[in-house]
């Protein structure tokens, strides 16, 4: 809808502040305000959410892989040709053999509830992104060395170098009853994943150690998987859960983190709608100010009638002043949230300050520090639903103006 020079002109003057028109202008700039911010609380709130759900899958996938195929009786004898059936496995990436174990660890005098995990050496050096503390390369079997996560090393008050005491209920039996087993590591790691649940628990050690630990022999719990593709996990090993079928059971990531997933894409789909209100709210603004801007111009539309304006040219004309306030809008509000997202760490920061109140706080959040990822299809959508609104609000107005009668109005002057 291109404007002729004539109603690019009006256009711009209409939408320029004049004498005695200032409330009209003052609707108008908290019409486009209310769009701006409509806008960017919704760029800001789906990039959050979208950041949470690929924080927490990252983060998970990293760690468990996308399945874990775990035997009957937590214990899985012959998994050696497991994993090598699992390895075989077209669109498997990477198979692993892993021991997860909840027990008991202590250092003077504190007690705190541990999973010890058994890695192999590969797995445990996975880890040296999130290391936070010494030497990963002394995980090495026999060496009675261990990585544990940086809040468990708060909890207990340990420091790379110290020994602490890793008990195991099922000891060994004594004619005096079963003994639990209590056996010293060093820690020589401190890494942290960004997970808070993750953090304050795992202890992470070779598979050996593991194994000797808890007494299985060459057994192991289960074993992790990572696939091309995470969405289609459960695809590409449905020929392998047909095959395991009374030996071991198959849970891809969906299933252990379902309740989790599930309740973030709800949250989602309800912050979209509840913010989308804001936008449609802010849209009604410009509806308000361009009907307010018609009635004050109905005089000056009827002269432009009788000049020989078309009906056309006058929707062209408010119909143009109406998307551009709805634009240039939806292009501050985009400003604006992508500065907020930029920001966002020092802006919860200053909010802790200013109220006095943990707004951050990771074993609530589950992740350590406000996550943000920008899909720019979900921005893109947003933009075209702000114009659409903005669009749509002009048309009754524009009508309005298109249908002034010249001489009703001019009748007495």
């Amino acid at each position: 809808m291109l404007l002729s020079p004539f109603e690019w002109t009006i256009a711009k003057r209409y939408m320029l502040p004049g004498r005695g028109e200032a409330f009209i202008a003052m609707v108008a700039g908290i019409s486009l305000a209310a769009v701006m911010l409509g806008v960017a609380a919704l760029v800001i709130v789906m990039s959050v959410m979208n950041g949470f759900r690929g924080e927490l899958l990252d983060k998970i996938v990293g760690l468990n892989g996308h399945a874990i195929i775990q035997a009957y009786g937590g214990r899985l004898e012959n998994w050696q040709s497991v994993l090598k059936e699992v390895k075989a496995t077209p669109g498997v990436v990477r198979a692993s053999p892993l021991i997860e174990q909840p027990l008991l660890a202590s250092f003077n005098g504190r007690v705190e509830a541990i999973l010890v995990r058994g890695n192999t050496q590969v797995d445990i050096n996975r880890l040296e992104a999130q290391k936070q503390a010494g030497n990963l390369d002394r995980l090495k079997p026999g060496a009675g060395q261990v990585a544990v996560g940086a809040r468990l090393a708060e909890n207990l008050g340990v420091r790379v170098g110290d020994v602490i005491t890793i008990i195991n209920p099922q000891g060994r039996s004594t004619p005096f009853g079963t003994v639990p087993r209590e056996i010293g590591y060093t820690v020589s790691a401190i890494f942290e994943i960004g997970i808070y649940d993750y953090d304050q628990a795992f202890v992470v050690m070779p598979i050996q150690d593991a194994q000797t630990l808890l007494l299985t022999g060459d057994s192991i719990g289960m074993i992790e998987v990572k696939t091309n593709d995470p969405d289609k996990v459960g695809q590409i090993l449905a020929p392998l859960s047909k095959k395991l079928a009374g030996q071991a059971v198959i849970q891809d990531w969906k299933t252990i983190n379902a309740s989790l997933f599930e309740a973030l894409a709800v949250e989602r789909v309800a912050m979209f709608i509840v913010l989308s209100i804001i936008v449609l709210v802010a849209v009604f603004n410009i509806l308000s100010s361009l009907i307010m801007l018609v009635r004050a111009k109905t005089r000056d539309i009827a002269i432009m009638r009788t000049m020989g304006a078309t009906r056309k040219s006058l929707m062209k004309i408010f119909v143009t002043i109406g998307f551009v306030i709805g634009a240039l809008g939806t292009l501050a509000g985009l400003v604006l949230g992508f500065v907020f997202l930029f920001f966002r760490q020092p802006i919860v920061r200053l909010i802790e300050v200013l109220s006095g109140q943990n707004l951050w706080d990771p074993s609530i959040r589950f992740l350590t520090e406000l996550p943000s990822r920008t899909d720019p299809a979900e921005v893109t959508v947003i933009c075209v639903m702000a114009l659409v609104f903005s669009f749509l609000a002009t048309l009754y107005p524009a009508l309005k103006a298109a249908s002034t009668d010249p001489v009703q109005v001019l009748r007495y002057e």
